[in-house]
């Protein structure tokens, strides 16, 4: 009786949970290593941004290793002595829309590996240097990008690709913020 065991069962609800986890505790880490970036410590006594997010990921069940590296990586610091770069992919997903990757990381070329692998999945392709930085500008308080010729998507599907698309690179683990030259409408809710 394939498919009709117990075991299978459990193995399916545990997979989606696990998937949420993930997902909560990537949000809480990416939250912990900006507020100590910010702060420029990683004692909750002395940032007092630090100290909410702590609570919420001991309210989310978030392993305590989890929390310990997501405050190194704010530091910029890790286990093994790495130092984080700040890099920048560039590169165009479906429909030809252009998309910034902003990323801070240990390992440039896992890094890369892995943004150009989440590009080419959803129908985009990474380019090199300058390929797509053209298209945006310096946000006025220079903390991010805005596009300068914004493009519309008229095809669902590829702009259903496209919101996959960032959502994937914005929950990798190295990827701290996508931008892309056209208005999605999940980033209302951000």
């Amino acid at each position: 009786m394939a498919g009709h065991s117990k075991w299978n069962n459990i193995k399916h609800k545990k997979g989606a949970t696990d998937a949420k986890k993930a997902k909560v505790f990537s949000a809480i880490s990416k939250l912990i290593k900006n507020a100590v970036k910010e702060g420029g410590s990683g004692d909750p006594d002395a940032n007092p941004s630090l100290r909410p997010l702590l609570d919420k990921a001991r309210a989310a069940n978030m392993p305590k290793e989890k929390v310990t590296r997501a405050i190194d990586r704010g530091l910029g610091k890790t286990a093994s002595g790495a130092v984080f770069q700040e890099t920048l992919y560039e590169g165009y997903g479906p429909g030809g829309v252009a998309c910034l990757v902003q990323s801070v990381t240990d390992n440039p070329n896992r890094t890369g590996g892995d943004v150009r692998f989440i590009f080419s999945k959803h129908g985009g392709s990474l380019g090199g240097p300058n390929s797509a930085s053209f298209m945006f500008q310096r946000s006025a308080d220079g903390s991010g990008f805005e596009p300068t010729m914004p493009m519309e998507i008229e095809d669902e599907k590829q702009l259903e690709q496209l919101i996959q698309m960032v959502d994937a690179l914005r929950e990798h683990d190295d990827v701290e913020d996508v931008y892309v030259a056209t208005i999605l409408e999940e980033e209302d809710e951000d």
